[in-house]
């Protein structure tokens, strides 16, 4: 019962890879005082349902908007281009908003790029279906904006098979609650660091050597997993001081979905905390179901206490050698 439990869980982490987030796109460029080039796009490719079907962006009243060009031409996904004129009011202070994303499972990343080289971004999804841009009083309100990230903190731990089965590998490493609780934290406190450093740009490192060292991570502790519990291991010894370690290096890889989502830029540490507590919550979330599962492998037979470790470094390889290949794409 237990390996048909870890064998599920670890099907579903093969199947999902590693997570990567690929929202539709509302990209709008100021081209003139006011005159914004707008791209409305789906992340899904030409010939599929088109998640944009009953969407449609909508801007500050009194911008007016004409088609611009043909719809789709030169694009791999959907997409429609026009041009909204918004006056010598511009958007500065006004709502941009998605009609029909409410009940949707869509994500839209907004990005406005303003006719001095600065950008604007934010996602949009159902229940927080409208940005407020900057140059109102006050900005977008805090507690959507709080909401929002955390909901995105959420989604990310969620649905990023490599930095859960880091921590089920932590899990199922360290043998008691006390160490298995400093072990989290420390984790969680190398993660954060290196996340709110990353995201504001005091600590610059390319993506793909740190993917690929996140899936070196996974070898790691799979292997230590291997190892029978006598063996006295600086992982066994000081888990705590491993899982910082790493959690340095998973917290680039969080801050790189962030970049990509982008952060309000009157409200970047009001979402740097809600993306981060969204990550802790979905983490932990997770320790508490693998508890049980735990307590049973420690009663099971050395083959079954087997079977995670192995599963874990198998697919730590493939991603690992996925992300090298990248170096070289």
């Amino acid at each position: 019962m237990i390996a048909r439990v870890l064998v599920v869980l670890l099907a579903w982490c093969s199947i999902a890879g590693a997570h990567s987030f690929e929202p539709a796109l509302l990209d709008l460029r100021e081209v003139a005082p006011g005159v914004f080039d707008v791209v409305w796009k789906s992340s899904t490719p030409q010939g599929a349902a088109d998640p944009l079907g009953g969407l449609t962006p909508v801007l500050p009243p009194h911008c007016h908007t004409v088609p611009l060009g043909p719809t789709d031409e030169g694009t791999p996904e959907p997409t429609h281009f026009f041009r909204a004129d918004c006056g010598p009011t511009g958007l500065g202070g006004g709502r941009l908003a998605i009609d029909g994303l409410a009940g949707s499972s869509l994500d839209v990343l907004v990005r406005v790029t303003w006719h001095d080289g600065h950008i604007s971004t934010g996602v949009l999804r159902s229940g927080f279906d409208d940005l407020v841009l900057p140059g109102s009083a006050g900005g977008e309100p805090r507690l959507p904006v709080l909401l929002r990230y955390i909901a995105l903190g959420v989604e990310h731990i969620l649905l990023g098979p490599d930095h859960l089965l880091f921590v089920l590998g932590l899990v199922l490493l360290v043998a008691n609650l006390h160490d298995l609780l400093w072990t989290i934290t420390a984790f969680t406190a190398a993660h954060s660091m290196t996340l709110a450093l990353a995201v504001l740009g005091i600590l610059r490192l390319p993506s793909p050597p740190v993917e690929a060292t996140i899936a070196l991570s996974l070898v790691l502790v799979a292997f230590e997993l291997t190892r029978p519990p006598e063996v006295h291991s600086l992982a066994r010894r000081k888990p705590w001081l491993v899982a910082f370690a790493f959690g340095l290096l998973h917290g680039l890889g969080f801050a790189g979905a962030l970049r990509d989502v982008g952060l309000p830029p009157d409200r970047v540490p009001l979402a740097l905390v809600g993306f981060n507590v969204g990550v802790e919550l979905g983490q932990l979330a997770f320790v508490v179901v693998l508890l049980p599962i735990r307590t049973l492998l420690q009663r099971a037979p050395r083959w079954v206490r087997l079977v995670p470790a192995y599963a874990i470094g198998s697919l730590a390889v493939a991603w690992m050698c996925e992300r090298v290949a990248v170096f070289w794409g």
